[in-house]
């Protein structure tokens, strides 16, 4: 009796550890054309986008909405107008915290082409403005300033981080492009910009910057740029009230003259923070994914592209172990937008294709989050030669 137990026993685990079939459903976009320049968020059980609708050389509108049960709300316009600086790489944050939703957008500044300001907005979710269209960068400076990340603060308000170019422009010689920076500051519920710090005083100049709040306090990730040209990924985190310096994820040592649009995304839960991240060191281009093994320090990195990476990555906490990541990659005969499920351990699944997808600029941003036990993603299609947003669904017990 007892061997028929446990073999009754050995087969029920067996079962019940299949993988189900993948299905990817889509979830309609209905609003309209010209729409591009998502942000997807996971925040207090609710999914949040954002977008921008704009047509080149006319008015541009920040819109946004949250899903609930497969359906997007009406849309909810944030902000308008005929000076923004809209790009596929430097899309418009947002974030959510007890009922306050923050978001941003860039404004221009002067004629010059990277002249832009950062414009952010607060209201309640049920639409009552607190603070409209204020300044985030202070400065006064005509320089760039952009690749905004934010996430809810501790207990209420937000963190938010950014790239600056005020010293930039300050350091112009010959006309050569010199570092960025990179700064953090805090937000109140209505609106109040306060503890801003610079963080790193050579940055790479625009590459996506992320901020995640780990189990001890937030943390901040981002490309630098070494007066020997190395751009790799770095970090800082607050501790005690105080950011620290900041230190490598992993010395790749790519050296890259240029930018190569392309920044890293960091997630935290209660028991591990992960960093994901594209490189072509060497020459070999690479999604690599790491894991915090302590306060200080990464895990040796996980190589996870099966042909030439693109990058473009974000990823989202499956379970306190494990991670999906997105990415895109191609081969000789197309490119390809990509998950994989990646274990703290070091497993990996094998990847599946959500999409085959263009690998110009106007793809934007691929965006991920998690929820319920689905994957969601977001990103920009064309159709009839017009920007419009692309969502689908996946249950990630088919990975």
């Amino acid at each position: 009796m007892k061997k028929v137990i446990l073999v009754f026993c050995i087969v029920s685990v067996f079962i019940g550890c299949q993988k189900k079939e993948l299905v990817i459903t889509d979830i309609p976009f209905e609003f309209g054309i010209n729409n591009a320049e998502p942000n997807l968020v996971a925040q207090d059980g609710k999914l949040s986008l954002s977008w921008v609708n704009s047509i080149r050389g006319k008015e541009a509108t920040l819109y946004y909405s949250q899903l609930e049960n497969d359906v997007w709300n009406a849309q909810s316009k944030i902000s308008s107008g005929n000076d923004w600086f809209v790009n596929w790489a430097d899309f418009p944050a947002n974030a959510t915290n007890g009922g306050v939703l923050l978001t941003s957008h860039l404004q221009k500044s002067a004629t010059g082409t990277y002249t832009y300001d950062v414009i952010l907005n607060l209201r309640k979710l049920n639409g009552e403005i607190i603070k409209e269209n204020f300044l985030l960068n202070t400065d006064g400076m005509e320089a760039e300033h952009g690749f905004v990340s934010v996430i809810p603060n501790e207990k209420d308000g937000f963190l938010i981080t950014w790239l600056d170019g005020r010293n930039t422009v300050k350091e112009m010689e010959n006309n050569h492009h010199k570092a960025m920076t990179i700064r953090a500051a805090e937000i109140s519920s209505d609106g109040i910009i306060f503890n801003e710090t610079q963080l790193d005083g050579r940055t790479c100049d625009c590459c996506q910057t992320s901020i995640t709040m780990t189990q001890n306090g937030p943390m901040i990730v981002y490309r630098d740029r070494s007066n020997k040209e190395i751009r790799d990924i770095y970090f800082s985190q607050r501790i005690n009230n105080k950011w620290t310096e900041p230190t490598v994820v992993y010395n790749d040592n790519w050296k890259i003259n240029g930018c190569p649009v392309n920044g890293p995304k960091v997630v935290s839960n209660s028991k591990n923070t992960a960093v994901s991240w594209f490189t072509v060191a060497e020459g070999n281009p690479k999604v690599k994914i790491s894991f915090l093994s302590d306060t200080t320090t990464f895990d040796a990195p996980i190589i996870l592209n099966d042909v030439d990476a693109i990058g473009r990555v974000d990823l989202a906490f499956i379970n306190n172990n494990e991670v999906l990541v997105s990415y895109m990659e191609s081969d000789e005969a197309d490119t390809y937008l990509r998950c994989k499920k990646v274990h703290k351990n070091g497993t990996v699944s094998e990847a599946i294709t959500i999409s085959k997808i263009n690998s110009g600029r106007s793809t934007g941003v691929p965006q991920l989050e998690i929820m319920d036990g689905f994957a969601y993603m977001v990103w920009t299609t064309s159709i009839e030669k017009k920007n419009q947003l692309k969502a689908v669904k996946f249950n990630l017990d088919g990975i």
